[in-house]
């Protein structure tokens, strides 16, 4: 990635053609050409490799003596100071047995150490913005989401030459947060920025213990398949993204007060966006013209998007416990009896947690815990279990937290009846539990309250809510001006004449 990186920065970026690329990394134009053309930078599901992290890479044997040459250097006049060629050069007539890399990769190291050493100026956002550029932060507020409080986060993208901007709320700061905000919005206005600053986020990057920025593997990925130029401010340098801290408070104080509150996180970011589009009706403070007008001639100095979508999501594999309970990041999501003790496949992304088993296959999906030491339970899996052991459903969590009246239902059962009221709340509660066990609770009680106490009519009744809502049959009541129809009166003495005939047989 770092070469397909390198080419397309140098083709893209720097203006330099095919042949150029051909002679400066050393690739044949096949080569070259394929990585140029390369737009699809998902992670490809299947047979996983081994995790690379942690793996030493063959340069690493050689930079503690390179490191310590251009330390050295920082004393030494600027024309007597090493350059790539002079340090391979050294490397291969001083330390052959450890050099195991060619020219290319001990230059691009060089450049990038002496730009830490040295802090090229390279690396400071001018102050005039240029048209196509964005910058990326994160904020905190306060939110209620279906009336609990909740401490989000929200994703700013702000664009300095028109400061227009956009936000995205999460439950979290985390990697997927970040691509996921970024992929909506991108996807909002249809064009990516060409260049995008951000801070040092731990989401996009990893700093080394000598302050080198290492790139997380899916930021990497997610970078290359839209085809913008990351750029990272130095520390404790707010100056250099100063549009985007700006637009941080000023979403919080235009957006965010007073406290919002919503039922449905996703509904309420597709709202945010349309929020953003109304308040950048209003002029530039400098440029007297409608900020969203000028987003609009950004975008010509844009990338449009990818054919492809980007599917964000970290995949990791676990290993369930004796109840099938498989652990992320503390927490603990369920999966099936089936699973138990088994090697799954965790894929989680902003909201959500799914569970697949080796074939990929979807298990159960959560939402997404973003506490400590916490569990998240699917029932559904574990009912089928327990339609075929019904007397153990009662020493379970899932009989503990239902309704007085199923207990109560349930426990009045015979065996045959509690194995039917198993099945029959599985049917309930597929798909979605909560609103599952609310419209399962109304259907009992309206069939108990008619007198009537056999399960399918439970069953009827629920599907009846579920379609139709809560509203009870209740007796059709005619208007007086609708005319009376004479009652018709059946005339059965036919059919007893018609018995007492004798038929002849056949």
């Amino acid at each position: 990635m770092t070469q397909v990186k390198n080419i397309k920065k140098l083709y893209y970026s720097k203006g330099k053609k095919v042949n150029e690329l051909v002679k400066i990394t050393g690739h044949n134009y096949r080569t070259v050409m394929k990585y140029l053309e390369k737009t699809d930078f998902n992670q490809s599901l299947g047979k996983q490799k081994g995790d690379q992290k942690g793996r030493p890479k063959k340069i690493d044997l050689v930079i503690p003596i390179i490191n310590r040459w251009l330390e050295e250097d920082k004393t030494a006049p600027v024309k007597q100071r090493h350059t790539a060629k002079r340090i391979y050069t050294r490397l291969k007539e001083e330390h052959g047995e450890l050099l195991n890399v060619g020219y290319r990769t001990i230059a691009d190291y060089v450049a990038k150490r002496k730009k830490e050493i040295y802090k090229d100026e390279e690396g400071y956002i001018p102050l005039e913005h240029l048209k196509g550029e964005a910058q990326v932060d994160f904020g905190q507020a306060l939110f209620y989401e279906k009336g609990k409080q909740i401490e989000g986060h929200y994703l700013n993208i702000t664009f300095p030459y028109s400061n227009g901007g956009y936000t995205q709320v999460f439950k979290g700061e985390n990697q997927e947060c970040l691509l996921e905000g970024m992929k909506r919005i991108f996807e909002y206005i249809g064009h990516v920025p060409y260049k995008i600053w951000f801070d040092n986020l731990s989401a996009a990057v990893i700093l080394g213990k000598n302050r080198e920025r290492n790139l997380v593997e899916q930021f990497e990925r997610f970078s290359l398949h839209y085809g913008f130029e990351a750029n990272f401010c130095n520390p404790n340098s707010g100056h250099e993204k100063g549009n985007v801290e700006n637009k941080v408070g000023y979403h919080r104080r235009n957006l965010f007060v007073p406290i919002p509150h919503f039922e449905n996180i996703e509904e309420y970011n597709k709202e945010l966006l349309k929020l953003s589009d109304i308040d950048m009706k209003r002029g530039h403070y400098k440029k007297g013209e409608m900020i969203l007008k000028l987003l609009e001639e950004e975008k010509e100095f844009m990338f449009k998007l990818p054919e492809k979508e980007f599917e964000v999501g970290r995949i990791k594999t676990a290993i369930t416990d004796k109840y099938g309970k498989a652990e992320f990041e503390t927490n603990l999501y369920s999966t099936s009896p089936v699973y138990s003790d088994e090697e799954v496949i965790v894929k989680a992304t902003a909201d959500k947690v799914i569970i697949m088993n080796k074939e990929f296959k979807t298990i159960v999906i959560h939402e997404r815990i973003y506490d400590k030491y916490k569990e998240s339970m699917k029932w559904y899996p574990y009912l089928e279990a327990l339609s075929r052991r019904p007397k153990a459903i009662k020493y379970t969590k899932f009989f503990n937290e239902l309704p007085e009246v199923w207990k109560d239902y349930i426990d009045s059962q015979d065996y045959e009846g509690k194995k039917r009221s198993i099945k029959a709340l599985m049917k309930m509660i597929e798909g979605d539990e909560h609103l599952g066990i609310i419209n399962a609770t109304r259907a009992i009680e309206e069939t108990l309250n008619n007198g009537v106490k056999d399960i399918d009519s439970i069953i009827a009744t629920y599907y009846r809510i579920k379609n139709m809502g809560n509203a009870a049959i209740n007796e059709i009541n005619l208007n007086d001006n609708i005319p009376r129809i004479k009652e018709y009166q059946s005339d059965i003495n036919v059919y007893d004449i018609l018995c007492k005939r004798q038929v002849s047989s056949i």
